[in-house]
């Protein structure tokens, strides 16, 4: 993960988008029909829906639908809509916007339409891929292939799920792509009657949002960009750092329940901690607790941990009841919780494998694979073969790739970058690259942090540098590296209830984020 933020940096101050904000009633009619879509979380809501090309380059041919949500500004200083992303790729965003309008200061909110979306192929926009039901059904095969059967098993999904893409969505796939979404953002501006957009993009809407600034530069009024894809990865060297990103937030879960032995009586050495956990993954690969959860399964189920450390004392307890009670119950019902996937889940699945696929070339003989995944696994084997192939039917996609953009940008107002330097998603490289590349940007850290998705989860600190840049545009300058450090966010506590469920925690904001890997 290399460099680390160190110290606090002086804070001089730059403005972005600092003219005058418009008086509420000058901002555009939109062109669009607003019907009430609240919810209990957020009454507020409105949803309408946008026409856009499948194929920019021809505007008048085939249009598809984009589901588009907002929450309309209450103050007489108008500054625009704000534009919401949550990552993935395939996270629907018609709740974030929601959260975010609740999540920030009643007074930064009242100045924006906040505006979320479904982005094309994802959620209530249309079509919406499905490419193979229950291709994440349990039980699935062990996912590090220790012998030719296993790496035959992967292969065979992973080729039918492409086989299956394909022939579903022929005409479809050449056109899921990032650089297609970022121009489906500049058709919702148009919509929107704006001239220029605010945006806040988490995770994967990073590279999103800077491809939109890197396509529109002039469009562009504010940038937010939390938890920031290195642009230069993309996807597949992305995909082997987060291997490696990942195995340390999983040994730093094996130190936490060490520290609360008393709580957990899974020893206080972490390393014997951990040996606990991988024998319970073999027990699990001959038999699987309740039919479902294997080693594949135990997996997904651990590896929002990696994600966000909320989850911490959820998983602890499951496994403590599993090595020390031999009880599976919670373990299975986190399972559900955590790692099982849905019809949404395989919606976004679809999305994401064909954004990925599509957006960039990766290697198409499997031996590079093979290779790769055996060498980073040596140092990494907690996630290593997992995410492999979660991302294999992109050696066997059926469309051509494109090139990653170089987002390199000279052209903008100041951007808002922030990034923790643990996080597993998406490494601290990241953020100090997109900060090289964004002429002009700051970068706020959160030293020692290790959680994805950063802003508006708690850090008062962070969620202060948001604030005040969505209020007037101003943001912190440094002298080194970044331009201003905050201390992290406290990891949780054991439960003090066992009857606790684990929507009764957990940040609002992590149900939402797409969980890119």
């Amino acid at each position: 993960m290399g460099t680390r933020a160190a110290v606090l940096c002086a804070a001089a101050v730059v403005l972005a988008g600092s003219f005058t904000a418009v008086p509420a009633q000058a901002a555009p009619a939109a062109k669009l029909t607003w019907k009430k879509c609240g919810t209990a979380d957020y009454p507020t809501l409105q949803c309408a829906s946008v026409k856009v090309p499948l194929d920019h380059t021809h505007p008048s041919g085939r249009q598809i639908t984009l589901a588009i949500s907002r929450v309309p500004h209450t103050a007489k200083t108008y500054q625009g809509p704000l534009l919401v992303n949550p990552g993935g790729p395939g996270a629907s965003g018609l709740m974030l916007a929601g959260f975010v309008a609740s999540a920030l200061p009643k007074t930064v909110a009242a100045q924006y339409d906040v505006i979320g979306f479904d982005p094309r192929g994802v959620g209530a926009s249309t079509p919406a891929l499905s490419c193979e039901p229950g291709y994440f059904k349990p039980v699935r095969p062990d996912s590090a292939p220790h012998t030719a059967d296993l790496e035959r098993a992967g292969l065979t999904r992973a080729t039918g799920f492409a086989a299956a893409c394909g022939k579903k969505y022929a005409s479809v796939l050449p056109y899921i792509d990032t650089v297609s979404s970022a121009r489906d953002l500049d058709s919702i501006r148009q919509a929107l009657g704006a001239k220029q957009i605010n945006y806040l993009g988490y995770s994967y809407g990073t590279y999103l949002g800077a491809v939109y600034a890197k396509l529109f530069p002039q469009r562009v009024r504010r940038l937010v960009l939390d938890s920031i894809v290195n642009p230069k990865g993309v996807w597949y060297d992305d995909n082997l750092a987060q291997d490696q990103a990942f195995e340390d937030r999983h040994r730093a879960l094996m130190a936490w329940i060490a520290k609360y032995d008393s709580t957990y009586r899974l020893g206080t050495d972490p390393a014997k901690v951990e040996a606990k956990w991988y024998t319970m993954r073999a027990a699990l690969a001959k038999k699987p607790a309740g039919g479902k959860v294997g080693a594949s399964e135990l997996e997904d189920t651990f590896m929002p941990g990696g994600y966000y450390n909320g989850y911490w004392p959820y998983l602890a307890d499951a496994f403590a009841a599993y090595v020390n009670h031999k009880n599976p119950d919670l373990l299975v019902a986190l399972y559900g919780k955590l790692g099982a996937v849905d019809s949404t889940g395989e919606n976004n699945y679809s999305v994401y494998a064909a954004v990925q696929c599509r957006d960039a070339s990766w290697p198409r003989a499997w031996d590079r694979w093979r290779q790769d995944g055996w060498a980073v696994y040596e140092k990494a084997p907690f996630m290593t073969w997992n995410n492999a192939w979660y991302n294999a039917p992109c050696a066997f996609w059926p469309t051509a790739s494109l090139k990653p953009v170089n987002v390199a940008n000279a052209q903008l107002p100041p951007a808002l970058l922030f990034q923790a330097t643990n996080d597993a998603a998406t490494p601290y490289e990241g953020g100090v690259t997109a900060h090289r590349l964004l002429v002009g940007s700051s970068l706020v850290v959160e030293e020692g942090g290790g959680n994805h998705g950063v802003t508006l989860s708690g850090n008062n600190c962070l969620d202060k540098h948001l604030a005040t840049y969505l209020t007037n545009g101003k943001v912190p300058r440094g002298t080194g590296e970044t331009d201003a450090v905050c201390r992290r966010t406290p990891d949780p506590m054991p439960l003090t209830s066992k009857a606790a469920s684990i929507s009764s925690g957990g940040s609002a904001l992590h149900g939402l984020l797409g969980t890119p890997r």
